[in-house]
Parts: structure tokens; sequence; C-alpha cells
């Protein structure tokens, strides 16, 4: 019975950590979004965090500091369109210019999200929100713009610290 002894120290450590982290996304003519997400503790030091390895994730839509829809894995279907990919070791949701790079909710022609829905989209093509089954274009912004995560919680206008910190800038292309 060489299983009890692996099996007590397993009960032992108790329940699996998890951090929680929030994000908050400034888009065109107003359109913001906030979130939070949650995995195990040991993932902080992997190269990447995807939809599978979340424990929790929701998101808000706001215009103009006007809630406008959400979305969480609470909704997740098999029909849903979710893609996530996140590294933990600069805290930032990577956006590399090539495809969709993040799709919560929305998938690239960002009119799947649901009537009523809220849903976000990362391509090449720029950063949006999906609302009611609708592309909301006036929400778009530049692809390259940094989405970066932080245990600081956030407003939905996006004025928490780490924000306020970001720079907007163009990549440097090869």
């Amino acid at each position: 019975m060489r299983l009890w002894p692996a099996l007590l120290a397993a009960l032992a450590a108790g329940p699996a950590q998890g951090v929680e982290l929030h994000f908050c996304w400034r888009g065109a003519s107003g359109y913001s979004m906030t979130g939070t997400m949650r995995f195990p503790d040991a993932l902080l030091q992997a190269a990447r965090v995807t939809e599978s390895d979340l424990t929790h994730f929701e998101i808000t839509g706001w215009q103009g500091g006007v809630r406008i829809g959400g979305w969480s894995l609470d909704a997740l279907t098999p029909e849903t369109t979710w893609l996530l990919s996140f590294d933990p070791r600069d805290m930032r949701f990577p956006m590399p210019g090539i495809g969709v790079f993040q799709a919560w909710n929305a998938d690239g022609g960002v009119a799947n999200c649901g009537d009523p829905g809220f849903g976000f989209n990362a391509g090449n093509a720029g950063q949006d929100v999906c609302v009611d089954n609708r592309f909301v274009s006036e929400s778009t912004i530049p692809w390259w713009t940094p989405l970066i995560a932080s245990t600081a919680p956030v407003s939905p206008d996006c004025d928490a610290p780490m924000v306020l910190s970001m720079r907007q800038r163009e990549p440097t292309l090869p």
C-alpha cells in the first residue's frame, strides 16, 4: 500500500492556490472592457496560459461608463468562440500581428457574441468588440495596442495605475 503516503501528502497540502488577475481594455469611441481571470499559481512561470488553463474568466463591456453587456465561462457552450493566450511572465496578452490572437465570445468576424451578448476579438485587423451579434467597428483600435493584466482591480474607464503606465506605440517590424 505505497499509495497511502502519497495520497495523505496530497490531502495535507490542501487545495491548489490560484492567482486572480484583472485587465481593462480601452477601445475607440468610448468603448472599454473590464475583466477578471483566474488560473493555478503554478502557471505563473509558464510560457503561456491558454483558455483551457483558466478556472474563472469574465468580461464586461462598457460604452461611456454604461454597461453594454458581459460574458463569462459560465456561458461557454460548444458553439462559443473561445481562444485566449496570456503570457504570465510579462503579464500581457500577446498580439503577434498574424491571425486571430484573442477571441472571447467573438470570432474573427466579431459578429457571433449572442443577442443579447458581448464579446472581444483581437487579430491582425485590430482589437474590437461585438455587441448583440454586431461587429462594433467604431470600437476598433490598432492590433499592436498592449493589453496587460495586474492583481490591481480596474474601473470601466481604465484609469487604474497599471493602465496609465502603458504606452501605445506601433511595433518595430523586422
